[in-house]
């Protein structure tokens, strides 16, 4: 069915592609968080310890990170379709060996290594195939559900974890993915339209990934692990399979070697990917896009908006099951209205780019999602209420739906379709640093401020560590309201459609100048 707002060429079975998108980015988005509700089960389950099941989901985590941008550029040189089909099925392989597990080294493998490698194949593909399929004001609407599709996970995550935790089992979480999986690579191979790529051989460059990968891999462990095994002093055994890697008397932590390594091996990224780029000697990462003001802005922006969004979530669940002892179910109930603003937020933020400057409306976002956080941990309190937190839970589900959707369309404006792939993972990319950068700060609060304490409340102790908490992520969304406004006008999206001729002259004419360098 062609819309009135559909262009002539538009592909018939786009509103088809957009399901199976949405599907699948919902099922590797509820990864990252079905699972944390399930913990204490399998815990008693396989007769094992925190420190060997955290390596599950941080370990997750850690390999979608670390691969994502890979898997954006051989979506760049591959195409998006069959980038798509070979992560999920990488996810669904992963999940069944997940579900059948019967100790932590299979888990580990199925969910933190294979589910991980498909997620960060199928993730920038996503993206991809949102680009080249929709236009004009579809392309925002469809921008917009991605968003939203993402945003609700991480809100209804928990829920679905304590749902099936407590009434079927934890198993379930990674059974759903293998019954979606398959319907998900048959409508692909339907439905999909395969995008014609560059046409010329582009190689792929290993050093780059291999340089990329394990430095993300290290920046990431070193961000979310620091509280865990200290910043500078170590406090506890790095335990991996059994085997101690760095013991709780070395005289350094663990974090402070990978955290060096890591900038080490990054900054080797970039100066080889800058190397080959003017040499013209298929770099994984072209540098001369963050020349394109809304790439640079609007990654800055997003860095920022996922530190202080991350707050939320986190913080709030502490509070809700340590301060006032709900159960992971009633938890996740309590979040149900945040994440059901966040879907009207994104459909109606997408249609406002109608009518207004897209930019606007991530601005207004960005503000709504700041106001939300500040009223939040107003309502904080030993005695809050669902009553009290619902307006903070309102406030900032819109946010999220208005900023979070249609700042990945900002980012991705001014990029050309066939190197989509490699900037979607330097989107999501970005988005995971900051959320690991976010969760470093907000633990860090929450232990200091919890310990200084002096109330034998669990209520009040709560309620003293989340406060501050809360606030950090205020006041980094407003600093990333200030970061967007220096994000040039995007107009609405048959605006960007219109300009995309231009920005791509632009672009070719940045990289010449930058060959000639």
């Amino acid at each position: 069915m062609i819309t009135e707002d559909a262009a002539p060429n538009a592909d018939p079975r786009r509103w088809a592609t957009l399901g199976i998108v949405l599907t699948s980015v919902l099922i590797a988005a509820l990864d990252a968080t079905v699972l944390n509700v399930a913990i204490p089960t399998i815990l008693e389950e396989f007769d094992t310890t925190l420190t060997a099941l955290q390596w599950v989901i941080t370990g997750y985590t850690l390999t979608f990170a670390a691969l994502l941008i890979i898997g954006g550029r051989l979506s760049d040189i591959f195409g998006p379709r069959r980038m798509f089909v070979i992560g999920a099925a990488l996810f669904g392989i992963g999940s069944f060996i997940a579900s059948i597990s019967s100790g932590v080294p299979e888990l580990v493998l199925g969910e933190a290594v294979i589910e991980g490698m498909g997620a960060s194949l199928m993730l920038p593909a996503t993206m991809g195939i949102l680009s080249t399929t929709f236009t004009g004001r579809e392309r925002g609407m469809a921008f917009g559900a991605w968003g939203g599709t993402m945003g609700a996970a991480a809100a209804f995550g928990p829920l679905l974890g304590g749902f099936l935790t407590t009434n079927y089992s934890w198993r379930w979480a990674f059974r759903i993915n293998v019954i979606v999986v398959p319907f998900a690579i048959v409508g692909a191979l339907l439905f999909m339209r395969k995008v014609a790529t560059s046409g010329r051989r582009e190689r792929i460059d290993v050093p780059g990934s291999l340089l990329i990968a394990t430095g993300m891999l290290l920046l990431v462990f070193s961000i979310s692990e620091g509280a865990e095994y200290g910043w500078f002093r170590p406090t506890q055994d790095l335990v991996v399979g059994g085997t101690v890697l760095w013991p709780a008397g070395a005289p350094v932590s663990i974090v402070v070697v990978t955290a060096v390594v890591a900038v080490a091996l990054l900054v080797g990224f970039v100066a080889l990917e800058r190397w080959k780029e003017r040499r013209d000697r298929d770099p994984l990462f072209e540098f001369s896009q963050l020349r394109i003001l809304t790439f640079r802005y609007g990654l800055s922006t997003l860095v920022l908006m996922a530190m202080g969004q991350i707050s939320f979530l986190f913080v709030l669940s502490v509070f809700l099951q340590e301060g006032l002892r709900l159960s992971a179910v009633e938890t996740g109930l309590w979040l149900v209205p945040s994440g059901l603003f966040i879907i009207v937020g994104s459909q109606v933020g997408a249609r406002l780019t109608r009518r207004i400057d897209t930019t606007f409306v991530v601005r207004s976002g960005l503000l709504l999602e700041a106001t939300g956080l500040g009223v939040v941990a107003w309502a904080v309190d030993p005695s809050a209420s669902f009553l009290h937190l619902l307006p903070g839970l309102a406030l900032f589900g819109i946010g999220v739906g208005f900023a979070a959707s249609q700042l990945t369309n900002v980012v991705l404006s001014g990029i050309s379709p066939e190197r989509s792939g490699a900037a979607s993972g330097a989107n999501t990319t970005v988005r995971m640093i900051g959320s690991s950068l976010g969760i470093a700060v907000i633990s860090t609060l929450l232990t200091t401020f919890t310990q200084r304490a002096t109330s034998s409340d669990p209520a009040t102790v709560a309620a003293a560590g989340a406060r501050p908490a809360l606030v950090f992520g205020t006041v980094v969304v407003a600093v990333g309201t200030v970061v967007s406004l220096l994000i040039p006008r995007l107009g609405s999206p048959d605006d960007v459609d219109d300009d995309l001729r231009r920005v791509e002259q632009e672009s070719e004419a940045i990289a010449e100048t930058y060959a000639v360098q």
